[in-house]
């Protein structure tokens, strides 16, 4: 069955960068303001198991849908802020990429919004292992819905089982095996309570994907190969 695997598709937030405690932390700050609590338990429930966010408690305390608006507005803004000056890119994943890249297609799918996606990686130097990158801008339904998955393997042109999804949360895991893809977690402390029994592989690392994956094997098309296509994120128009 490893041997099948043609493209590994890569979530971002946890994965490759780590950024879900910012997200976590601006989330909280903003909503405290508004009389709202929330704790790490209640941000994995809210935010990584399902997808439906925390702004409906504030809702529950009566603010309208404008002044809801205006604090997600305000939380974006401020994450944006925080990701400028922070240094998000995971110990480990430059190596991993670089040892995959020659024999795998790979692509992200993420639920991050354009605007934080493009800011996290100015500094990372990730994107150009990539062939594309879909965004929460770029798909309808966000995960646990397949359809962020479904819509990667629809644009590589390749069966579901040529696919392997790399993912650390609940919410990533229901996505890829709802679209009918392998999915190999990697926990961390934020989404290792979650329900992960649906998992392909629980990896400890992400050096473990290296490790568990045929290596010195081109998997790339044939025309690819004679004309010296790169695949690269930041060559490509998306």
């Amino acid at each position: 069955m490893i041997d099948s695997i043609k493209a590994i598709l890569w979530d971002n937030d946890g994965v490759l960068v780590d950024t879900e405690h910012i997200y976590f932390r601006v989330t909280q700050s903003v909503l405290i303001e508004a009389g709202v609590s929330i704790d790490a338990d209640d941000y994995r429930r809210h935010f990584l198991t399902g997808s439906s966010g925390a702004w409906h408690l504030a809702a529950e305390r009566g603010f309208g849908a404008d002044q809801i608006e205006d604090m997600r507005r305000r939380r974006n803004d401020l994450y944006a802020e925080a990701l400028r000056t922070s240094d998000v890119a995971i110990e480990g994943v430059r190596d991993v990429l670089q040892a995959l890249q020659p024999s795998f297609r790979m692509v992200i799918v993420t639920s991050s919004r354009r605007r934080h996606f493009e800011i996290i990686h100015e500094r990372t130097g990730f994107l150009r292992y990539f062939e594309f990158a879909l965004v929460r801008e770029d798909y309808a339904k966000s995960k646990p819905d397949p359809e962020p998955y479904l819509t990667a393997v629809a644009r590589l042109g390749l069966p579901p089982e040529a696919c392997l999804v790399i993912e650390d949360s609940e919410r990533g895991l229901r996505a890829a095996t709802a679209a009918g893809l392998r999915c190999w977690v990697i926990p961390t402390d934020l989404t290792r309570d979650g329900n992960l029994s649906a998992a392909d592989r629980i990896l400890t690392s992400l050096s473990d994907v290296p490790r568990l994956l045929p290596a010195g094997r081109e998997n790339r098309d044939p025309e690819d190969r004679r004309t010296g296509k790169t695949g690269r994120l930041e060559d490509l128009k998306t």
